[in-house]
């Protein structure tokens, strides 16, 4: 699934977005008072509304709405206090923009009740493994299942590459047992989620085609994460630019969809991407056998 030839991820609500011929953007929604890079600045339901809106308008095809900071440090909140903050905002936006919405949470309550209120995809970042009754409200609904691999709350093996087969083989049994068709799974590597060291993750980018392996299209979550910072020395809200990089560098190493917080730098970055792939495979076409 690296390819440039049409895929289509099928979601919930009956819709389906194209992948493989142009790099699709996913915009980072965070309601929440604490992320880590822009927590407090989009609480209230309108300014997360029209930061969304923004953010389709800047070239997002899809937009993921969080109610609970994932950083290491982040203190947890309650299934209310999360359904609280992200339900109004789904409802709000089902009526105001054709980008698909998804819903940023581990807890099935939470993803059942934004699927309800209007959510296409479920975007699980302890990818099916905390509350497997995600996987069947998916196969229920129709639902897009982003599927993240996380290091957290359990011992990773040494190997990169053998941690994520090890971790989303074990995903997709769930997945499949639920009764999931593979038709409606994005795979994500989790850059960030308990990777320890700033190697690790450029390890993990470096060897990042071989998770074509699984088949799937894949998911690049680079955004602002604390080991840019570590390669660039800025803060969180000075590696848009970084940031922009990687993504073009995962766009020619396969990844299909980029969740992101800046969509406008990102979005011209993977235009070029998307550009010199499409020259690529117009040579690779023209060239005498």
């Amino acid at each position: 699934m690296t390819g440039l030839e049409g895929n289509f991820w099928r979601v919930g609500h009956g819709r389906e977005i194209e992948l493989g011929r142009r790099s699709v953007i996913m915009a980072v929604i965070n309601v929440t008072p604490d992320s880590f890079s822009d927590g407090g600045r989009f609480e209230t339901v309108d300014a997360a509304v029209e930061h969304a809106l923004q953010a389709v308008d800047e070239g997002a095809g899809i937009v993921d709405i969080g109610g609970e900071s994932t950083r290491p440090d982040a203190a947890g909140v309650s299934p209310s206090e999360e359904q609280a903050r992200v339900l109004p905002v789904i409802e709000a936006l089902r009526g105001r923009t054709e980008a698909l919405i998804s819903i940023d949470t581990y807890r099935a309550e939470t993803a059942r009740l934004a699927v309800s209120a209007g959510a296409h995809i479920v975007n699980d970042v302890f990818g099916l493994q905390k509350e497997p009754a995600i996987a069947d409200l998916a196969a229920a609904t129709g639902a897009g299942l982003c599927i993240m691999h996380t290091g957290r709350d359990r011992v990773k093996l040494a190997d990169v590459i053998a941690d994520q087969v090890h971790f989303l083989e074990r995903s997709l049994a769930i997945a499949t047992e639920a009764g999931v068709a593979r038709d409606r799974i994005v795979l994500d590597p989790g850059f960030g989620f308990a990777k320890e060291t700033a190697e690790e993750n450029l390890e993990l980018m470096a060897r990042f085609s071989e998770l074509s392996r699984f088949r799937l299209p894949l998911l690049a979550g680079t955004s602002r994460k604390r080991f840019l910072g570590a390669v660039t020395g800025r803060e969180a809200e000075d590696r848009d630019a970084a940031t922009a990089a990687t993504s073009a560098m995962l766009r020619l190493a396969g990844a299909g969809v980029f969740r992101v917080h800046n969509v406008a730098i990102n979005r011209d970055a993977l235009n070029v991407a998307d550009a010199m792939l499409n020259a690529r495979q117009e040579f690779e076409r023209k060239r005498p056998t």
